[in-house]
């Protein structure tokens, strides 16, 4: 049986998605029209007959661009994980994830994933028809745990090593969302005042004619300022941002800019922390998954996303694959910190590089936990210092004036 993908009305006219398996698109409306569903569309997600095409062409673009989420790739290779472990078939263990999937992107793609199985594909390959659901270093882990036997085990560790990295991803995001919303609320806060509330106030006083104090008066150019240009500084920024990120389409710029990143101070170790961490615990868990070191750099060069380090990555592969060692290959670039490769020569000179990279990976998380708990421990009281100075300012400038004419009246 194929899987097959439906568009769908219910009774009460909403409309429903979802994938079906069957022997063809017809049963598929049998069963959806059987349900009490008017079926809109039904498509087949892989169809045997256009087994040669698609070997040229890939899958079809909307099949072959399904992504998934990290959270939902760590659920499913948990779930398939235990599925193995507990001594399923490859084909009973899809079975389930179809039935499980909570999405309909993820039943999609098993179910394709599925069907390429029962073509007699292996399990890696069938997964290489959906690159953008799941990545080369997954890939490279399922063959490697086919050919040695041990894919239940390679899916345990393949599926912390999801998680792990899917939690790594939520902490440093979340840290920063704090300061983050404090930043706009601040500047939101900051230009309504300086747009509606100070030009009312600051009217009453020009009509009385007093000499107004210094920071009154830098106070009115600033919100004539705005007033007069901040739409124009609103356009400029928004265009800013789009031309920023159209320049680092080009390979050349965003070198440059990555490079520029590294050297600053705070980014720079929060880019290296990342990278890093990433590197050692992808490369240390396809070498402990029996995968070979050469093949095993190769699939974790796409996870490094600076340039630069990606680079020094790429150069520590051709010198490894001469015969040259890793971590001297890579202390050579400067870019990743001093603890990795102390830690991958030291899994070198005693024959455990595997271990050493999955404790080099665990030092540097738990240092980059730190350091961004400590940063936005930081971040959070001078973002708010900053904007109490703002509002001082703001009230300091619109009461002097006050207490001048309170002094003239008396």
């Amino acid at each position: 049986m194929a899987g097959f993908e439906y568009l769908a009305l219910d009774p009460g006219g909403r409309t429903i998605k979802g994938v079906l398996e069957g022997d063809a698109e017809r049963q598929i409306r049998a069963i959806l029209r059987d349900r009490g569903l008017t079926p809109l569309k039904v498509d087949a997600i892989h169809v045997g007959a256009a087994a040669e095409a698609e070997k040229r062409h890939g899958l079809p673009l909307r099949f072959r661009r399904r992504r998934l989420s990290g959270s939902d790739l760590a659920l499913l290779t948990r779930q398939f994980a235990t599925l193995v472990r507990a001594g399923l078939t490859i084909e009973d263990c899809l079975n389930v994830l179809i039935e499980q999937s909570e999405t309909a992107r993820a039943r999609a793609v098993v179910a394709g994933v599925r069907g390429r199985v029962l073509e007699g594909q292996s399990l890696a390959r069938s997964l290489g028809h959906f690159p953008d659901a799941f990545p080369s270093i997954y890939r490279a882990m399922v063959e490697a745990g086919e050919q040695s036997g041990k894919l239940g085990e390679v899916l345990e560790r393949l599926a912390d090593y999801t998680e792990n990295r899917q939690a790594l991803q939520q902490k440093v995001l979340l840290a920063f969302i704090y300061p983050a919303l404090v930043t706009i609320v601040a500047i939101s806060v900051v230009s309504l005042l300086l747009i509606y509330v100070v030009p009312q106030v600051t009217r009453v006083f020009a009509n009385t004619g007093q000499a107004l104090p210094l920071v009154t008066r830098i106070l009115i150019l600033a919100s004539d300022f705005m007033r007069a240009s901040g739409a124009v500084w609103g356009i400029g920024i928004v265009g800013g941002l789009i031309a920023a990120r159209l320049a680092l389409r080009n390979q050349v710029t965003r070198r440059k800019w990555h490079a520029f990143l590294l050297r600053t101070p705070m980014v720079g170790r929060l880019i290296r922390g990342v990278n890093a961490a990433r590197f050692a615990d992808t490369l240390g868990i396809l070498t402990a998954s029996g995968v070979p070191l050469l093949q095993a750099l190769q699939s974790a060069v796409p996870v490094v996303t600076n340039l630069p380090m990606r680079d020094a990555v790429e150069d520590a592969l051709r010198q490894v694959r001469e015969g040259g060692s890793l971590s001297r290959s890579l202390g050579k670039a400067k870019l990743f910190p001093p603890v990795v490769i102390h830690l991958i020569a030291s899994g070198e000179q005693s024959g455990r590089l595997d271990s050493m990279l999955i404790r080099a990976a665990e030092a540097q998380a738990r240092e980059l936990e730190g350091w961004v708990r400590a940063l936005t421990a930081l971040l959070e009281p001078v973002l708010i210092l900053a904007m109490g100075l703002v509002v001082l300012f703001i009230v300091v400038a619109i009461l002097l004036p006050i207490f001048e004419m309170n002094q003239l009246i008396k």
